[in-house]
């Protein structure tokens, strides 16, 4: 992107995806596959096993990527889909799959998900799963074990990103299970992709309210669990059904994030469409401005003030600002990672006098660029937005902007270490550290976390290149 481009009114920046940029290939995504947000999402309801339709190696490397991260055991089944099942169809592994997860997990419900695969060879998985119910040829006339409920979400790779495939997960749990009743006093919550103790924190703010939460997807426990004698299959925790049929007569559903590939419908959206359920969309609460939304729609949902605690807590990140303004005045930064995640942090990065130079995603929605503007006047003609971007060009523009800080997920170290600069690991992966599932972000207390981390990066690079050794500020 031209300087004239970076320089240019966010809601004119060129928004061309790579595939039509001078590149004839992606290197090193600034994403993550649409199956492995569907798994992600399917494993935040209770009693849920999340299968993916297509190979083995599929779901091998998906498990081992969210393991990595979470630090939690996780088991993703498969067809594995073979050579035979890619030319004669894999209806039969299918089959066969399900019926082993349902003898040996006992699952509620199996979460389906495809894969490139299955999606290039043209499997009609919705209606494989009709046949498994049919009441004389299906699972349970076989085999005389009862059928769970099967939900199917279509997530090949090459239609979107992870935070697509984690979106349309929880899409199909909600059409699957969601009734109409009389209206209730609880407030659907639809988070982007964040941590177990982000969700946990989300549950806590919504409650202070008053307000019952049905929080989805909810992986708080079951990817950030306590020790256990005994190794269980199935883990406690997760969205219940009670809760996931409820969302169809609650009293609103507030999206935060929500920014995905056109095509991809949201929970809320569903809701809204088929229950009349009202639906609120949000930014990524991070930092003061994007979490006072949250909070004040929360206020006018519940008729209730903000709770003194909360007061507090703000107060605190207010002077906190004050305290630290001036190690982060006028430093330049390069954000990236998800859409949703890289809106709330360049919105973060403004509000403490940080400018995003680069904001980077591998998203495909095509209205980042109006997103941060809307949201941030401020920083109009001053940034540049790059989706559906790779880490060649990350790096590539890296070079040229030379920001003092990066923040982000762990892929980005490589580009940070070169040039010589800290990167604060946020988001989803965090691969070389552990405790992502623990990393805070959202609301009053996870900004209060990631800007003591940004500043205390920031001074860390001046007093390690400080000639002097100095140990007092």
């Amino acid at each position: 992107m031209s300087t004239d481009q970076a320089r240019a009114p966010l809601a004119d920046q060129d928004k061309t995806p790579a595939r039509q940029r001078a590149k004839v290939a992606t290197t090193n995504a600034c994403r993550m596959c649409m199956p492995l947000g569907a798994c992600l999402a399917y494993t935040g309801f209770e009693g849920v096993v999340p299968f993916l339709h297509g190979s083995q190696g599929c779901s091998t490397y998906i498990r081992r990527y969210l393991i990595s991260h979470f630090a939690e055991p996780m088991d993703i089944a498969s067809s594995s889909v073979g050579e035979s099942a890619t030319i004669f169809g894999g209806e039969s592994n299918l089959r066969t799959g399900v019926a082993n997860v349902t003898r040996v997990y006992k699952p509620f419900m199996i979460g389906i998900a495809s894969t490139c695969l299955t999606e290039t060879i043209g499997e009609d998985v919705a209606a494989m799963i009709t046949r498994l119910k049919d009441p004389v040829e299906g699972m349970t006339a076989k085999t005389g074990v009862d059928t769970p409920e099967l939900v199917f979400a279509h997530t090949p790779s090459y239609s979107g990103t992870h935070a697509d495939g984690y979106h349309a997960a929880v899409r199909e749990v909600v059409r699957s299970l969601a009734e109409p009743g009389e209206t209730g006093s609880d407030v659907n919550l639809f988070p982007g992709i964040c941590s177990a103790a982000d969700l946990r924190h989300l549950k806590e703010l919504v409650s202070a309210y008053g307000l019952g939460c049905n929080l989805m997807p909810d992986y708080s426990e079951r990817l950030d669990g306590v020790t256990v004698a005994r190794y269980e299959k199935l883990p406690a925790g997760g969205t219940t059904a009670d809760q996931v049929r409820a969302a169809g007569h609650a009293k609103a559903s507030i999206t935060l994030g929500g920014l995905v590939t056109p095509g991809v419908q949201l929970a809320g959206e569903l809701l809204h469409e088929t229950f009349q359920v009202p639906h609120h969309m949000l930014a990524m609460p991070i930092g003061i401005r994007l979490t006072d939304m949250f909070t004040e729609l929360l206020g006018q949902l519940s008729g209730r003030p903000m709770p003194e605690w909360l007061v507090k807590e703000r107060g605190r990140l207010v002077d906190a600002y004050i305290d630290g303004h001036k190690y982060a005045m006028d430093r330049k930064a390069i954000v990236f990672g998800d859409e949703d995640l890289v809106t709330g942090l360049a919105s973060f990065c403004a509000e403490i006098g940080i400018t995003p130079v680069l904001i980077a995603t591998g998203g495909r929605s095509g209205h980042l660029a109006r997103e941060i503007g809307r949201l941030n006047p401020e920083l109009d003609g001053k940034v540049e937005v790059l989706d559906d971007g790779d880490f060649e060009e990350i790096t590539a523009r890296a070079n040229e902007l030379r920001p003092d800080i990066m923040i982000g997920h762990s892929k980005g170290y490589t580009t940070a270490r070169d040039l010589g600069i800290p990167l604060v690991r946020v988001g989803l992966p965090i691969h070389d550290r552990v405790g992502g599932q623990r990393v805070k972000h959202l609301g009053y207390r996870g900004t209060q976390e990631l800007f003591d981390r940004v500043i205390n990066a920031l001074i860390a690079a001046r007093q390690d290149e400080s000639p002097i050794g100095y140990a007092y500020m």
